[in-house]
């Protein structure tokens, strides 16, 4: 008998747009021979049962978010494609870990500490793993913008401590924009991250469990004429990925070392992606996306194809690996 396989996406953040086309996409690539597929546009207000007919959204139905099922029909696993809170934060994890329901994304605990990169940092001191400078910063805080620079040097990156897809992030470079910068940035989360710049190639790896086993995908480098990595670079196809990444056997054997030992450390379960930065002294510890995107155009559908497994393979890995947590 076939499982019922739920691929939620939608959300309340700034990336809601994103999260419905990784959503759709996904939806699209499940295996339909072995599970029957809903879409769920999450919603502040409700949950909608969805199908599309080109771009026209269709509402089935309204889930009962009493024992997640609608229309009769109760799901099996849930495949969480919602980023930014409450998909990547842990909020949603620990509604289907009340339910019992498995989601193809790490628990709760491990995407509440990946989400916040502060918190996260701090996790990852054991590890080993090389990380820039920080200053924290939560709403409401006084602080001195010339003992920040004092503490970190120029230029250095303001961002929400929560929060994805480049969203309230600035790259500062005089000490007279920390400011307006920790304000936008406020715009975002309460709690703000402020990160010496490292200077170096930015790379990328997703990690994921099949079978009982970690499993590494390709390394991508990441390449823009911007300022950093941004909403516009990462979505607007101003940038060029590169996978695999162009680099030596010796940095790739000791980013995916790292990669294992972070996925290790926190005992994670599902597919994450680090971000790195290699700099001339070593590579460094950036953030992990806890669920990344999953459009045509994301890093981890890249990272699959070079891979040589298919989309449809990898979520059946996903699913099944769910499905025995």
């Amino acid at each position: 008998m076939k499982k019922n396989v739920a691929v939620i996406y939608g959300g309340p953040s700034s990336e809601r747009q994103i999260s419905i086309l990784s959503g759709r996409h996904v939806a699209s690539v499940i295996d339909r021979e072995k599970y029957d597929v809903y879409e769920i546009l999450f919603n502040t207000d409700n949950w909608q049962m969805v199908e599309w007919d080109g771009d026209k959204m269709n509402v089935l139905g309204i889930v009962d978010k009493g024992d997640f099922s609608c229309n009769g029909i109760r799901f099996d696993v849930a495949c969480i494609m919602i980023h930014g809170i409450p998909g990547e934060n842990g909020l949603l994890q620990g509604y289907f870990e009340m339910m019992g329901i498995p989601v193809t994304t790490c628990s709760s605990f491990v995407c509440t500490i990946a989400f916040n990169k502060y918190s996260c940092k701090r996790l990852l001191l054991d590890t080993g793993v090389k990380m820039a400078d920080d200053v924290f910063l939560r709403r409401g805080q006084s602080y001195a913008a010339g003992e920040i620079v004092r503490k970190l040097g120029l230029p250095l990156f303001v961002k929400p401590s929560d929060g994805g897809s480049s969203f309230g992030v600035t790259k500062v470079k005089d000490v007279s924009q920390i400011p307006e910068a920790i304000d936008y940035a406020f715009s975002e989360s309460d709690t703000v991250l402020i990160e010496k710049a490292v200077k170096g190639r930015e790379l990328t790896q997703a990690v994921y469990m099949d079978a009982g086993e970690a499993v590494a995908l390709p390394i991508t480098e990441i390449v823009t004429s911007n300022e950093y990595f941004d909403y516009d670079a990462k979505y607007n196809g101003n940038s060029e990925e590169i996978c695999p990444a162009p680099i030596s056997e010796e940095m790739a054997a000791e980013i995916t070392r790292c990669t294992k030992s972070i996925y290790s450390h926190l005992g994670a379960t599902g597919l994450i992606r680090i971000d790195y930065i290699a700099a001339e002294d070593g590579v460094y510890f950036l953030e992990i996306n806890a669920t990344p995107g999953m459009t045509r155009m994301s890093l981890v559908p890249k990272m699959v194809r070079v891979s040589g497994r298919n989309m449809t393979d990898f979520f059946t890995a996903l699913i099944d690996n769910a499905l025995r947590k």
